[in-house]
């Protein structure tokens, strides 16, 4: 039995992690979801990275055992910086960002993203309301008819959390890496650029969701991660 603390990117809450927990958990592990602070359906009242990590750091301190800290997209911003919390065994980044210290996910995204709206403050970002776009990018196999409700769980991001650069602790824990290789949010050829960090990699033949599209591989993925 394994110990897992889920975390998920940008524009979302731990919602979409609900079908991949369940398969981890059928097999006996424990499973603890992150919701982010840095996310929420109000833009004026969102967290910042700092809150983000401490929020993870308090689910691994919680688990009370050896955990697999799993970031996906924008959540490895949040693992990377919570690497060196006490009861992180291993690491993995699933299409996710891990920049190298110093570095923001801003630093590592490809320009302009006409995907995302910026809020009449700039404080905050969001999915386009086109749904179909929307899917495009980061669900583009998943089936047309559960993108509506996809869609309305999407919330807004703190543009400073994707903008504050990593201070990258040192950590141990050995790293895997899952790229996703139909993924149109994160390319592939970035993914594997920041894969080659990584002690393993895994691959999937999925779009940047695969918790919604794949949760079955997705689990017998994370179940083989070595703790």
């Amino acid at each position: 039995m394994t110990a897992y603390v889920l975390v998920h990117g940008g524009f979302v809450d731990g919602w979409y992690w609900g079908a991949t927990a369940a398969a981890l958990e059928r097999d006996g592990h424990r499973v603890l979801v992150a919701d982010l602070p840095s996310t929420g359906p109000d833009p004026a009242a969102l967290g910042t990275l700092a809150d983000d990590v401490a929020a993870v750091r308090g689910l691994v301190a919680a688990a009370g055992e050896p955990v697999v800290l799993v970031g996906h997209s924008y959540g490895g911003l949040v693992i990377t910086e919570a690497a060196d919390a006490p009861g992180v065994a291993h690491r993995v980044y699933l299409s996710a960002f891990w920049p190298e210290r110093g570095t923001s996910l801003m630093d590592l995204l490809p320009a302009p993203l006409d995907w995302v709206v910026v809020s009449d403050d700039g404080a905050a970002v969001r999915v386009v309301a086109d749904v179909d776009r929307a899917a495009e990018v980061l669900c583009a196999d998943l089936d047309p008819a559960r993108r509506g409700e996809w869609h309305r769980h999407l919330v807004y991001s703190a543009a400073a959390a994707m903008g504050t650069p990593v201070t990258a602790p040192d950590s141990d824990a050995p790293v895997t890496y899952v790229v996703l290789e139909k993924d149109n949010a994160v390319p592939p050829e970035a993914q594997e650029a920041m894969a080659a960090r990584a002690d393993h990699v895994h691959r999937m033949a999925t779009s940047h969701s695969p918790q919604l599209v794949d949760p079955a591989g997705l689990a017998a993925i994370l179940s083989r991660i070595p703790v």
